[in-house]
């Protein structure tokens, strides 16, 4: 029986680049979707960023159709945009609701975190929010929009290499900040683009032996494709092979002395940023603002020397800030000001928080910062002078917040008065802190008796309820000794990686409570505010633990994972008095000595003397009882936000488009006017072909865009006669020049809704 050949069929809608090159488009945006779902950035929970991959084949999915269907850069972008905002806020609220709920349940879900967030971030400048789907909501756009960019620079513009350098930077960048092992990605990212770039190549030089008739087109692709696909395998193994086993360090101090700036940054940056994730350390950093993480660090780099009397062998907690604002799931600074103060002058003096001499001692150190912000003062208890020009933040009439210094990371020497144990006036023991009383000031009251709505819930009231119960007597020094007695006991777990806890949508101080996991900052927040629902004035400090010194010389070394946060108890006559709660051994606070009896300090007001941080009326922005995503929060909020977005972007585009029609800018000529307009028709996918003429170029844009035929003709025309007849162009035919180069600025807009078929 002979057999029929017949030829080989194309599918009318098979891409000329190949099935395979759509593949290699979408493995390339996928491992960037997988790398951010590892690294589990949004409260560290691994199911919330699964959504991911589909967002990236959405986005491929669209780069490639428009395309294909003749849609031009910006209209492709556009539909993309429509598309994204309508699938993208779908996935995220899936994440809140796993149960399942209607479209209209999961926008409003995700519409009312957004709102919710915006209003505790911008609105009431919280340094945190106990929201997580806006979080959610940023990352699945950004690797839509990736996507979407890096598939039609393959398709549309037919520059593979764009795709690989936008996709691999975020790539990097993402690897970077995480200590995840992710070389699998890095892996297949490598193999994708490789083999991209390859195809890309390939079809450019079909492309080229088609139109000269120079050959057969197959036999250039096989030739590329085999060795391509060779030298890919060999280039992938050697460097696994070399990732294994080299042992140098070509890169070792490439990143000195940016880990600062980067310090800098990520703190101002961090009340943005969303807790979780296992990111890599650039040091330690205390702003004025904290956001409550779900890894504490353990680097062990040096970050701090200090240079003691060796005689001393007490242990200090060095204090860097303090706090006065404590909420849902951060801590932050109100009413703050600045006073500067000379060297070696007295720092705290006129201020509230200066102390007596009597019962402290004063302490005269070196401090040398390593791997640490040296801008921020460390001091034990009360500093006193600094050989530098300083800057003191305080609060209110001159509580301490934090002491900045304007030199570099050199030495600074500096002196401090520590509190005394004992049974002398003005020193410290238990009897003495029990019959301290509360009369506070009516000031401590206003700073450091509030309490967040929400930051107690159920779990967390049955803890204060224990608390009081088993306290030896209702005096705010035995609520504290109660506390840290509580939080010490083997029924609280020091963990320093609690993102399997889902915290999501409660404060720190219910998620501990309820969970009775996690470090420093958990332990802290926890006894700071309970202690303020009960009427004590409380802050939360942070800074180090004493690091490890030497007996002989003085010396003490503190590491970065010293880094630490506790408490500090106001008592009246004997200012503030450092707790510490953390458990798991951490804590090296030398216990008080019971001292002599004294009379008993007043009574306890009968309120819980709690002021509330928010007004009693609703509040717009407030978070919602029923959680971040609840389908009855702040619906009602949503319209003016949408009329004012809708406002600003109109304001903004007519701004923008106002500028753009006014240009060009400089003088004008034939080289720079052609230069602009075959540059802005290429953006919309009517570029010059490389074989086109400067005339056959303006006609066949003049097919297209008919009413921009003789600004085209003038632009061309001028590029002849100066590129090819080398004449000079007079000022009236530059003046008309440069009003056709303006015209064309705005005509050619019109490309981002044409199709391109006719340029193919």
């Amino acid at each position: 029986m002979n057999r029929i050949n017949r030829p080989n069929v194309r599918l009318p809608l098979a891409p000329a680049e190949g099935w395979v090159t759509l593949g290699l488009a979408l493995l390339l945006c996928l491992t960037l979707a997988w790398s951010l779902d590892d690294a589990r950035w949004v409260l560290g929970r691994d199911t919330y960023l699964d959504f991911l991959p589909l967002a990236a084949a959405g986005g491929v999915l669209v780069g490639f159709i428009g395309p294909k269907v003749g849609w031009g850069r910006w209209q492709t972008h556009l539909i993309g945009s429509i598309f994204a905002a309508l699938i993208v806020p779908l996935f995220v609220a899936s994440a809140a609701h796993p149960q399942g709920a209607s479209f209209q349940e999961l926008y409003v879900a995700t519409a009312a975190s957004v709102v919710a967030a915006y209003g505790d971030i911008v609105v009431r400048n919280q340094a945190s929010t106990i929201q997580y789907l806006h979080y959610l909501l940023s990352l699945g756009m950004l690797i839509w929009a990736t996507s979407m960019f890096a598939s039609y620079a393959v398709f549309g513009h037919h520059r593979p290499l764009s795709a690989v350098t936008v996709v691999g930077l975020l790539l990097i960048g993402n690897m970077a900040l995480t200590i995840n092992d992710q070389l699998v990605y890095l892996v297949l990212f490598s193999l994708a683009a490789l083999f991209l770039l390859i195809r890309g190549h390939v079809l450019e030089e079909q492309s080229e032996w088609l139109r000269r008739r120079i050959g057969d087109p197959g036999s250039i692709a096989s030739v590329y494709l085999r060795g391509g696909t060779a030298f890919i395998t060999v280039a992938v193994a050697g460097a696994l092979i070399l990732t294994q086993t080299a042992a140098s360090k070509p890169l070792a101090g490439a990143w000195d002395g940016v880990s600062d700036g980067l310090v800098v940054l990520s703190r101002s940056l961090q009340r943005f940023l969303p807790a979780g994730g296992a990111n890599r350390s650039f040091g330690v950093s205390f702003g004025p603002n904290a956001t409550v993480q779900q890894v504490w660090t353990t680097d062990s780099t040096l970050a701090v020397t200090i240079q003691r009397p060796p005689p001393d062998k007490a242990d200090y907690y060095w204090r860097a800030v303090t706090y006065d604002r404590i909420e849902l799931t951060g801590w932050s600074m109100s009413n703050t000001s600045t006073v500067v103060r000379g060297p070696s002058t007295s720092l705290l003096d006129g201020l509230a928080d200066n102390v007596p001499a009597e019962g402290h001692r004063e302490l005269a150190v070196t401090i040398t910062p390593e791997d640490f912000n040296g801008s921020t003062i460390l001091s034990p208890q009360t500093p006193i002078g600094v050989d530098e020009p300083t800057r003191i933040t305080v609060l209110g009439s001159g509580y301490f917040a934090t002491i900045e210094r304007d030199g570099g990371n050199g030495s600074y020497e500096l002196r401090a008065l520590v509190p005394v144990s004992g049974d002398e006036p003005g020193q410290l023991n238990e009897e003495a802190l029990r019959a301290a009383g509360q009369d506070y000031p009516e000031e401590v009251r206003d700073l450091y008796l509030g309490v967040a709505e929400g930051s107690i819930g159920p779990d967390a009231k049955a803890l204060e309820d224990t608390i009081v119960a088993e306290a030896r007597s209702e005096t705010p020094y035995d609520l504290a000794a109660q506390i840290v007695k509580e939080l010490h006991s083997s029924t609280y777990i020091y963990q320093t990686d609690v993102r399997d806890v889902d915290c999501a949508g409660i404060s720190t101080v219910e998620c501990f409570a309820r969970f009775k996991r996690g470090f420093c900052q958990y332990y802290a927040a926890t006894m700071a505010v309970i202690l303020r629902d009960l009427g004590v004035p409380t802050r939360i400090a942070q800074g180090f633990l004493p690091g490890s010194r030497d007996p002989n010389t003085g010396v003490e070394r503190i590491l970065n994972s010293n880094a630490h946060a506790w408490v500090e108890v106001y008592f009246p006559g004997y200012g503030w008095v450092t707790f510490d709660p953390t458990g798991g051994g951490v804590a090296v606070i030398a216990p008080l000595p019971s001292g002599r009896p004294v009379a008993s300090g007043s009574p306890r007001p009968s309120g819980s003397g709690v002021l509330a941080t928010r007004p009693p009326e609703r509040d717009p922005f407030a978070n919602d009882p029923s959680g971040p995503a609840g389908p009855g929060s702040n619906r009602g909020a949503l319209g003016p936000l949408v009329a004012v977005a809708v406002l600003l972007l109109l304001v903004v585009g007519g701004l923008a488009f106002a500028v753009w029609q006014r240009g060009p800018r400089g003088a004008t000529s034939a080289d720079r006017a052609y230069g602009t307009v075959a540059q802005l028709a290429a953006r919309f996918g009517f570029g010059p072909r490389p074989t086109e003429t400067v005339y056959e170029f303006a006609g066949a844009l003049g097919e297209v865009l008919p009413t921009a035929r003789p600004e085209l003709q003038t632009v061309a025309r001028a590029k002849v006669e100066t590129a090819y007849g080398r004449q000079i162009l007079s000022d009236e035919r530059l003046a008309a020049l440069r009003a056709a180069q303006r015209r064309l600025r705005v005509i050619l807009l019109r490309l981002a809704f044409r199709r391109k078929g006719r340029r193919r």
